[in-house]
Order: C-alpha cells, then structure tokens, then sequence
C-alpha cells in the first residue's frame, strides 16, 4: 500500500500530551509571581524538547508541542486576539465521566470589542517546535465556533457586531493571518479542532443551542462554512485536518451521538483536506457517516481512548478499521486516539506511561494495516 505522501499520518494524534508535574509547578511559581514569566519558559523549552523524544521515539511522524505553554487549548489561544475576553463563568452544560462522575469547566468566552489579530499568537511556539524536530511539526489551533455556540447573541456583543456576519468576517481574517504566519514560519500541518461539529449530534445539547435562541441545523451549516473558508486560508502546500471531538477534560466528555445528523453538512467542506473523528466508544456511533466524506480526503480514526488507562487489544483496532473500510477506503484511513491526553493543563486521568504505551500501540498498528505508520 502506498505510503503517505503527506500529513495525516497512518499514525498520527490529535496533539496534546500530559503536562509533567515540573511544568506544573513552575507554571503555578509564575503565576504566584516566585518565578519570572522567562524562568517558566525555559522550563516549557525543556519539556518540549522531552515531548518531542517522547512522541519521535514512539515512532510517530507528526509532532507537536503537546500545548505545554497552554492551560487550556481554546481560551489560551483565541484570547490572543483583542475583543475576546474570558468570563470565569460556567455554562448549562456539564462533563460527565465514568461511574457517573460529572463536572464543569469555567471556559466561556465572550466578544467584547472589534476582533483583530494585532500580533502573532502561535508563529512563536511553533518556530521553537519546528527547531526542536526532523519531522513534520503540526501546529493545533481551536476553532472560533465554540465561543457563538455557548450562547449565540450573548456571546457576540449587539453593541459591537449589530451584523453577526461582521463577527465571523473578522474572526476569520484573524485565522487567515495566523495561518499565513504560520505558512511564512514553515508550517505545513495545521489541525484545526472543531468540537462543534459532535456537539450538535447529541439531542441535549440541540435543545440548549434552541433555549440560546439559534437553530441548530442552522448553525451546523454556518459553522461547516465558516471552518471550510479558514481553511481556504492555507496555501496549497499545508495540510489543514479539522478534528472533533465530545469533550475533553479531566476524562469526562460533555456530547452523545453519532455523526449522522450532521454528516452530510459538515463533510461538505472543500477545502479541508482531513477529518479526525472521535470513534473510541458507542458515544460516537457507527463508521455508516464516513460515506459522506469526499474519498479524495482522508479519514483518521480515533479509535484509542485518551481517557482511560486500559490498553486496547491491536486485533480490536485492526476489526474496527475493517469496519470503518466498508464505508470509506482503506488506503486514506489512519489511526490516533479520539482526542488529546490534556486538553487543558489538568490533564486526563491516565498517566504518562499509559500515554506513551498508547501512542507506540497506535504505530504498530498502522505499520501493521497499512505496512507503515508514516
């Protein structure tokens, strides 16, 4: 079977990676204000630098800076543009895990001012990541539909953005920056992680989109347009995958259900090259949703758990790839965990050798299927 010729890999992950307890203390020393905000990044420098052995010893080809200097993927990120702020504020949705656990996160985002990308956000980050490694440096960056989501209108300021189409012009204009940032830096793999797109899957969730005052079929489409025209933003020669997800945080997910609600309007998007899709539990249904993606893009299977320490068996992996080959070709399926190990700093609650163990399990697998993990 032919090898790829470029990214997304036969095994590949979604990016995040477990931050290590030196990390975590030097970040909680900076912001007591023991340690200078320098001191913190000589010690993110470090872990980076160990992250990358990690993920190159494990085998994989697409690496990236686990998002050490994150606390959290999406916040960290988008409030690098000004007119966004963060709210502290919770949001009628909450995490729920195994054995009935549940939680929340205090991840709201709301428009306060016109947004404009007034400095690089990531072209730093990612210029050290791509010093740091041979092989392919992925750069993640979170899509800016989850802040509209969380609450339409009441996230998107009237006073600013009497015209909600001027909002999302100027939110992607600022991705359309950053990406050509990025492109200038050497960047040839951008993920952009969608978690929208699962959302609107589960029926719960569409009814709170109902109570926000928004249509849920409605927004579907508005935020499959709105992901297809940042990535229209790349030049020809970066990757752009999107990657959704159910939620992430401290192992619990928020969303249920299949693709099949959203599949035909969501996989329409032209100028997005691969999809990563969560696939680690009956929460996401079955493969039946993969026939409505284009068979000129590619497919990567989230098929190991991020979330729990157990080790999957290599022959259920390798049956659920023939399943999901049944609905869309083999040769442009790959393998990765259904999400990150630490979407946001606190991690989830498996540890760094289950991580490890996990990451060089899906690059047997690969060169097993497909006689190589690149």
């Amino acid at each position: 079977m032919a090898v790829a010729a470029k990214p997304p890999f036969r095994a590949d992950h979604v990016g995040s990676l477990l931050r290590p307890k030196v990390l975590h203390e030097a970040r909680a020393a900076a912001d007591a204000g023991t340690i200078t905000r320098d001191a913190l990044r000589a010690v993110e420098d470090a872990c980076i630098r160990d992250a990358v052995a990690l993920q190159e010893a494990a085998g994989l080809h697409a690496i990236t800076d686990g998002e050490f200097r994150r606390g959290h993927y999406l916040v960290d990120f988008l409030t690098g543009f000004t007119g966004i702020v963060p709210t502290n504020t919770s949001y009628a949705l909450s995490f729920k895990g195994e054995g009935g656990a549940s939680g929340e996160t205090r991840s709201m985002l709301v428009v306060t001012d016109k947004i404009r990308r007034t400095k690089p956000v990531m072209v730093e980050p990612f210029k050290f990541l791509k010093s740091a490694t041979t092989r392919t440096a992925k750069m993640c960056l979170p899509s800016p539909t989850w802040i509209h989501m969380r609450g339409g209108r009441k996230t998107v300021s009237e006073s600013v953005y009497p015209d909600v189409e001027e909002f999302w012009r100027d939110m992607i204009a600022a991705f359309h920056q950053e990406i050509r940032d990025l492109a200038a830096a050497g960047c040839r793999y951008l993920q952009l992680d969608e978690i929208s797109f699962a959302f609107l899957c589960d029926a719960e969730i569409r009814d709170r989109i109902r109570a926000d005052g928004l249509d849920p079929d409605e927004v579907t489409r508005k935020y499959a347009r709105v992901v297809n025209e940042i990535a229209a933003g790349a030049p020809p020669e970066m990757t752009v995958s999107v990657h959704t997800c159910r939620g992430n945080f401290q192992s619990m997910w928020m969303a249920e259900g299949g693709y099949d609600r959203v599949a035909s309007i969501v996989f329409d998007q032209p100028d997005v090259d691969a999809y990563f899709l969560e696939y680690d539990s009956d929460r996401a249904g079955g493969f039946e949703p993969l026939k409505h993606i284009p068979k000129d893009k590619k497919v990567v299977l989230g098929l190991v758990s991020s979330k729990k320490p157990e080790l999957e068996s290599k022959d259920a992996l390798k049956r659920r790839v023939d399943e999901a080959a049944k609905f869309f070709p083999l040769e442009r399926l790959c393998l990765s965990p259904q999400c990150g190990f630490a979407s946001t700093h606190h991690g989830n609650r498996v540890t760094e050798d289950d991580e490890r163990r996990k990451l060089a399990l899906i690059v047997e697998v690969a060169s097993e299927v497909w006689g190589s993990a690149e």
